[in-house]
């Protein structure tokens, strides 16, 4: 079996994918020109291997075409749990097949999409495949441009999916009222336990309606709500919410 399992700049990604049994079960590819088409090399030893749970592909230069190879393999793995993906450009077509792929998929707890110029479209794919996805419990989406629009199809999701511990939502302009249909899904979803919903200039209104959420919600143990730009006002208005709620770790 080769020693080289991977190469740093475009080319074959994989050499003699076919015969790839390690014993490896992490592997970190990040930051390297890997593209499409060693995403698809990837995605065929995918099909076969067997000890691989944890895949870190940040930055390695796929898009659309070099996601759907590897939604295609997470159709047929079977023992991958967590995927980092961040900073690649999938967009809203890649999140399609990926999405595909979520519906059938039994064993990805993780999924990382951080960075991705992932819109609206992109969300509203994401949460119609978490309505029958019963295996994710960490999402992160963080500085994608999901809008207002797109916060609405998570939240409504939420108020059904019973999987979901984790979610990471930072910097996606939702806005006030992207905020709102958060807060309102989250007083009937008692599953969650962290939400990071920071980088977004909430105000002070917005920070009222986080408090008038947290006076209720007893699953909630970490909030990270930095960045949005709240005075001291939106801060009495949390500090006053917390001293009802004692629930909360950070």
């Amino acid at each position: 079996m080769p020693s080289t399992i991977w190469k740093a700049s475009n080319g074959p990604i994989i050499t003699g994918c076919n015969t790839w049994k390690l014993t490896l079960t992490e592997l970190y590819l990040g930051f390297n020109n890997i593209g499409d088409e060693g995403a698809q090399h990837l995605a065929d030893a995918l099909r076969q291997n067997t000890t691989l749970t944890t895949l870190h592909l940040n930055d390695i230069k796929i898009g659309k075409r070099g996601l759907q190879h590897l939604a295609d393999a997470l159709r047929q793995n079977t023992r991958l749990t967590e995927l980092y993906l961040e900073y690649n450009n999938i967009a809203d077509e890649g999140v399609l097949h990926l999405a595909e792929a979520l519906r059938q998929n039994t064993t990805l707890t993780k999924l990382n999409l951080n960075d991705n110029q992932i819109s609206h479209i992109g969300a509203q794919h994401l949460a119609e495949a978490l309505l029958q996805n019963k295996t994710l419990t960490s999402l992160n989406i963080n500085f994608n441009e999901i809008g207002e629009r797109g916060a609405q199809y998570l939240a409504d999701t939420l108020r059904q999916n019973k999987t979901l511990t984790t979610l990471h939502l930072e910097g996606n302009g939702i806005g006030e009222k992207g905020l709102q249909h958060f807060t309102d899904a989250l007083r009937q979803y008692t599953t969650l336990t962290e939400l990071h919903i920071g980088s977004h200039h909430f105000g002070d209104k917005g920070a009222q309606h986080l408090a008038d959420f947290l006076r209720q919600n007893t699953t909630l143990i970490s909030l990270y709500f930095g960045r949005s730009g709240i005075s001291g006002r939106g801060a009495q208005h949390l500090v006053e919410a917390l001293r009802d709620n004692t629930s909360y770790d950070q």
